[in-house]
């Protein structure tokens, strides 16, 4: 019978004498361009599976659409629990170089921080799984169940050729999953708000622009009317459901006391957020325009589906006498999570306690992630990850050295509760 305290005492010391190893796998990661899009994940992907290949793995490759590429890699055996180790290769654009204090895909390890795109989003969190998973293996260690690795190429852009395609077509599957993604060091991900974006066309009548608005349509102007009734969504109240008011209040909590947020930022845990994004429409000044086209994110809370914001949205602007036509595209779901005593969220927060010394507990996501499509398919999932959170997605992004070491601990033992613990 394993002694599981012991083993991980032994798996904290090996992960501590091996520290350079890790920093080290993490500059690399970031070395490589991986930018979606473009969404070529080519040598990354070559890369993490040289590494991987290194020390026994099988790793398969499935490449839905051209260039990007799914990485499969397993430990165990088939027997006992299975847990899923989540991350994606690709990450935001770089932007203008010359906004940088340094080289975008430097990975320079500088005064306690690894530097560049994608060191916080999410190659921090990638190198620690892929580094956690290869110690145990490498330590010999006899799982009761099995580890896998699923390594993907299409966050960013919200596609289907990544956690989706693999779900879909049985590649994947387990008793629970980590996602590797940023967050806070205490609080990991647990549930998640649901998405709706939609295009909007509105329709008008060409006409000589110095005849508006007696001649004519114009389509901007009815778009602008359109627009506020969409604004409008965020005063629209939402029952909220008795099963996640307790997550929400520990949320609140998080945003006040971690993340200093003041009580307005607490509304969109429980209001449609609304982000008109984009607005395109007409030819010239002196043309009255014939169509206008926003784009739109509405991050929805629980308590409301996008089919019941849809038929709300349609109501309001069948009332204007508008033209128009809806069309959705992009991230498209519901508010979802996972309860925090499944065993998978039991075993992570006891273990970020264990590792940091200090009280862990989970919180809501006010955007979306791959998390969603796991607990579609029925899979228990949270996100944990290294993270300079006011770095990402923007310039000068970089992580912690010590929070990418304190994220893989977390995660090799986290690993080990979960697939030692007899509950399902």
């Amino acid at each position: 019978m394993t002694d599981v305290e012991v083993l991980k005492r032994r798996i904290i010391r090996e992960i501590d004498s091996r520290k350079q190893e890790l920093i080290e796998l993490c500059s690399s990661l970031i070395r490589i361009p991986s930018e979606n899009p473009p969404g070529d994940s080519t040598e990354i992907s070559r890369f993490i599976a040289g590494y991987l290949k290194q020390f026994g793995f099988q790793v398969d490759f499935y490449e839905p659409k051209e260039r990007m590429y799914n990485l499969v890699a397993g430990y165990g055996r088939d027997e006992g629990k299975h847990l899923i180790l989540c991350g994606h290769t690709d990450v935001v654009p770089a932007g203008d170089p010359f906004k940088w204090n340094f080289p975008p895909f430097s990975g320079e390890v500088k005064d306690g921080w690894i530097l560049g795109r994608g060191a916080s989003d999410m190659k921090g969190g990638l190198s620690g799984i892929i580094f956690a998973v290869s110690l145990l293996k490498r330590l010999n260690l006899e799982l009761p169940g099995k580890i896998t690795l699923a390594i993907v190429p299409d966050e960013e852009t919200g596609g289907k050729y990544g956690v989706p395609f693999l779900l879909e077509n049985g590649i994947i599957h387990g008793d629970g999953c980590l996602i590797a993604e940023p967050s806070s060091p205490l609080n990991p991900t647990i549930g998640q708000k649901g998405a709706f974006w939609f295009k909007l066309t509105v329709f008008g009548e060409p006409g000589h622009g110095s005849l508006s608005p007696v001649a004519g349509r114009n389509a901007i102007a009815d778009a602008i009317k359109a627009i506020a009734k969409i604004q409008e969504l965020w005063e629209l109240p939402i029952p909220v459901p008795d099963e996640v008011k307790p997550i929400i209040a520990r949320t609140k909590r998080y945003m006040k006391e971690v993340e200093k947020l003041d009580e307005n930022y607490q509304k969109v845990l429980e209001r449609i957020t609304v982000n008109v994004g984009t607005i395109s429409g007409g030819t010239k000044s002196n043309v009255i325009p014939e169509s206008c086209t926003v784009e739109v994110d509405c991050r929805l809370p629980f308590g409301i589906t996008h089919e019941k914001v849809a038929e709300h949205l349609h109501r309001e602007l069948d009332g204007l006498g508008i033209r128009y036509q809806m069309e959705t595209f992009g991230f498209r779901g519901n508010a979802n999570f996972t309860p925090p005593d499944d065993p998978v969220c039991r075993a992570v927060i006891r273990n970020i306690s264990s590792v940091t010394g200090e009280e862990a507990y989970g919180v809501l996501q006010w955007a979306s992630s791959d998390a969603r499509h796991f607990r579609a398919h029925r899979i228990p999932v949270l996100q944990y990850g290294p993270a300079h959170l006011p770095s990402i997605h923007g310039y000068n992004e970089k992580v912690a050295v010590e929070d990418v070491l304190r994220c893989a601990k977390v995660y090799a033992l986290a690993a080990i509760d979960f697939l030692f613990s007899s509950s399902r």
